[in-house]
């Protein structure tokens, strides 16, 4: 009997490790436009990384990819857009919690990667399609492992798509005045997303997902990403519900005076005259990225001293207002009307930039934390500190007081009570409170905390989360929170308690924590504190 047992067992671990993954010349093959693609399937999903969704000439808009003869392989993960500043060095710890994936860079990076419980199988399901954070500068769709979408499209039976994109100077050198061919140059960025979009329309229903109904969601830059699109009138009707994940850090974009103001500081610092522009497009891309950083500071030097306010966290590349692919500013009631119809889940997590990790006091006595918050708040220090103890009555530790965000939640009530006031469609709001305990819990709700739990995939990151049962638990609540919201437009389900919409008069938000309980805003106070 104990033979057969071990005899048994064998046979069913062997069985379950043949199920894991499958792979073959004829296997998970899937025609597209440009021709057909061959994945793989691991624990029944089919994956499929790398596939062109467009290409494009160096500060040209992006166009469908040339048709390949036979089967694409698409097995592993393209190229991803290369970096101003190459990554030659690391901060130990923090690279262990965010376990960066940096890639392998080439500006041909517009690469779209997908995972579905099924092919050509006639189903509809619905599609999320992840835009990567970073900023508009750096990151890449496979940067973190939170971003793999195996667990989400496995436990939602929804398709999930990634992608990567053109990149700072590559994305958004303004060289409009410089000839037709580059008339888009200053958001070619936001076309390649455009693109993206395009090709689910044209291309998904074969991967098993419906192209009438698609999520578009992003975190931190990818969250701007997802204002940009939303106020982008070309881009109505590819995407129908939308989730910002801590990317409502900037309201407004730059004018065109300015982007083309930088565009001469790069020539100039290449001395590059008007009529050779065309060289910009052989000009090594270190050079040309030193070009773009000199550029940069020289502008945002002249803006300080004629007094102009800068956008975001400082002159960077970025989207920009040129009166045609984007006519509006983001918060512009233009702008709030043109997606007035698309519902919108919006949030941010509790510590996001948290002053202690920057400053090394993640340890600080009481009276370090006092005498920080007197130097940064002034004379609005005991304000400051009274708002957020009644905002957050049960913290104990004294970096606790200094490390509330205030930078990015702010713009997500804003854009939330403006969308909300249109009522069209409907707003909910989260505020992801849980603390990791990770480094005797140093790490607490920090930027990017989210991202493991609403992906579902707290095994492939437990460096940031630890592992534990309450962080799988509460995974699974945000996964089907999520989920729900790309199905239904309602990220209401059994495991959470009920969830209104937002309006300007319940200011209701769903607190993820190890008990998710709906609150209004209770940092009202802390807000309209540090914005006098």
């Amino acid at each position: 009997m104990k033979k057969l047992i071990i005899a048994c067992a064998l046979v069913i671990g062997s069985m379950s490790l043949k199920a894991q993954i499958t792979t073959g010349k004829d296997v998970a093959i899937v025609a597209t436009d440009a021709g057909k693609v061959r994945g793989y399937i691991h624990s029944g999903i089919y994956t499929y990384k790398g596939i062109p969704y467009a290409e494009a000439a160096r500060f040209e808009a992006p166009h469908k990819p040339k048709p390949w003869a036979g089967v694409r392989s698409s097995m592993s993960y393209g190229p991803v857009s290369p970096l101003i500043d190459e990554t030659t060095q690391i901060q130990d710890e923090s690279e262990f919690v965010f376990n960066h994936n940096w890639g392998f860079t080439n500006e041909d990076c517009m690469r779209i990667n997908v995972w579905t419980p099924g092919i050509n199988d006639g189903k509809k399901r619905p599609v999320m399609f992840w835009i990567h954070g970073g900023g508009f500068t750096a990151g890449s769709a496979i940067e973190l492992p939170s971003y793999d979408g195996e667990n989400l499209a496995k436990k939602g039976d929804v398709v999930v798509v990634s992608i990567s994109h053109r990149l700072n100077i590559t994305g958004y050198l303004d060289l409009s005045a410089y000839g037709e061919k580059y008339k888009y140059s200053a958001n070619n960025s936001v076309l390649d997303m455009r693109a993206a979009l395009e090709w689910v329309k044209e291309n998904i229903g074969s991967f098993g997902g419906d192209a009438k109904n698609v999520t578009i969601f992003g975190q931190s830059g990818g969250g701007a990403k997802v204002n940009t699109l939303m106020a982008m009138p070309s881009a109505k009707g590819l995407f129908s519900k939308a989730i910002n994940q801590s990317g409502s850090f900037r309201a407004n974009m730059l004018d065109k005076a300015t982007t083309q103001s930088i565009t001469a500081e790069v020539l100039k610092a290449l001395n590059i005259p008007a009529a050779k522009v065309d060289s910009l497009q052989s000009i090594p891309y270190p050079v040309l990225a030193s070009a773009g950083k000199k550029a940069l500071a020289n502008i945002a030097a002249q803006m300080k001293a004629a007094g102009k306010p800068v956008v975001g966290f400082g002159l960077s590349w970025g989207p920009s207002v040129d009166g045609d692919l984007l006519p509006y500013q983001l918060f512009s009631k233009e702008a709030f009307e043109l997606s007035k119809d698309v519902p919108l889940l919006i949030g941010t997590v509790k510590n996001e930039f948290m002053p202690s990790i920057m400053t090394g006091m993640s340890d600080a006595t009481a009276e370090q934390v006092d005498a920080y918050i007197k130097r940064t708040y002034g004379e609005k220090a005991e304000a400051f500190k009274a708002a957020v103890k009644k905002a957050y009555p049960n913290d104990t530790k004294p970096s606790d007081l200094m490390d509330v965000d205030v930078m990015f939640r702010p713009g997500a009530v804003v854009q939330a009570k403006e969308k909300s006031a249109l009522k069209a469609a409907p707003v909910y709001m989260y505020l992801m409170t849980w603390q990791s305990p990770v480094m005797d819990g140093k790490y607490k709700a920090f930027h990017c905390m989210e991202l493991p739990f609403c992906f579902n995939n707290i095994a492939r990151c437990e460096e940031m989360t630890g592992g534990g049962k309450e962080a799988y638990v509460l995974a699974d609540r945000m996964s089907s929170s999520w989920i729900n919201f790309a199905k239904t437009g309602n990220p209401g389900h059994k495991g959470i308690p009920t969830w209104p919409t937002f309006d300007t008069a319940n200011t209701a938000t769903m607190h993820f924590d190890n008990k998710c309980e709906v609150k209004p805003q209770q940092d009202a106070e802390l807000y309209s504190l540090i914005a006098r």
